[in-house]
Parts: C-alpha cells; structure tokens; sequence
C-alpha cells in the first residue's frame, strides 16, 4: 500500500441540463435499489471502482456504511443492461440545499457503450427534481480518465481542485470485483 499525490477536481452545477439524454438500447433501465444491504453496495461499489482505488467505503465500519444507506437523503440507484447490473449512481442529499453526487461509474465492461451518459444525465435530472441549490462531484486523477470531461460535457463547472495524499492500496488489497448478477 501507498500513498500517493492525487489532485483532486470539484464540480458544480446550479441548473438541471437541458438535453435529456436517450437510452442506448431497449434494455436499460435504472432503478432505485431499496434497502440495500452492505454487502451489496460494495459488490456495486467494486464493480465500479477495484480498478480506479475506490476504498473508502470498503474500509468503512459496516455500521457506518448500514447508517449511510439506510438514511432517507441518501439514493442508490442500479442501472441494468438486459437484467443485468451495468453500474450506479449516489446522490447524497444529507447537506442540504445541496446534493452530491458521491458516487457514479460504469462496471469495465459496459464502458463504452452511451450507458455513463445516459445514467449520468439521468441521475443528475432525479436529482434536480429534489429543487436542491446545487449539485455537485468531486473526481481525481485516479478515476477513470475520462471522468472529469464527462462531468463537464454534463455542464458542471470546476469550482477547486486540490492536491491531496491518497491512500492507495495493493491489487491483493483492493480484493476481486464481483459483481451482483441483477439489481440489488
């Protein structure tokens, strides 16, 4: 394990997007997954991230992790391609007037395809209708390249970024990403 110098980017938006982006097949569908237990989330969550150093919510207390994602203000939403589960978004609406969204990725595989649009703009349309100040996403250089041109394409603006030290562990650390085989 390691850590390493990360810059880390802030992004805002204070209106919803205009554009209302299609699906790119039949399909896709995206679905609040309710009651989510941990050990599904972090299927979710390594599915998304084993490759881009996500750890936080891996090292996290499970009891902490229960208590986020039982938390009314807090959305999990799974996106399925045929059935099968494609990537997520967070929205975190527990410091309010905003909404964050904390967490959002596609698994290996479905990269590629039109799906990060469209969930992206699709979780940032459910988001809007919360009427929040903003919504806002932070991203870093060890996420996947094409993050930060993708939330910006999205119409968030930068507002900081920030040099910070991140924790980044081993492959053996970061563990396999299974996936769960439907929607949570």
């Amino acid at each position: 394990m390691a850590i390493v110098k990360t810059r880390t980017t802030y992004l805002q938006m204070f209106v919803a997007p205009a554009e209302v982006v299609a699906a790119p097949r039949p399909d896709v569908r995206v679905a609040r997954a309710v009651r989510l237990a941990v050990d599904d989330y972090r299927r979710l969550y390594r599915g998304v991230g084993a490759d881009l150093f996500w750890v936080d919510r891996l090292r996290m207390p499970d009891e902490e992790l229960r208590g986020i994602l039982q938390d009314d203000r807090v959305a999990v939403y799974v996106l399925n391609v045929a059935g099968e589960a494609a990537g997520y978004a967070e929205l975190d609406a527990r410091t309010e007037p905003d909404i964050e969204l904390a967490y959002f990725g596609l698994f290996p595989e479905f990269i590629g395809q039109g799906l990060g649009r469209y969930l992206l703009n699709w979780a940032l349309r459910t988001a809007w209708q919360a009427a929040p100040r903003r919504v806002w996403v932070h991203t870093c250089d060890l996420d996947h390249p094409v993050a930060l041109p993708t939330y910006q394409k999205a119409g968030f603006q930068v507002y900081d970024e920030r040099v910070i030290d991140q924790f980044v562990p081993d492959k053996e650390c970061r563990g396999s990403a299974p996936r769960p085989d439907s929607q949570p």
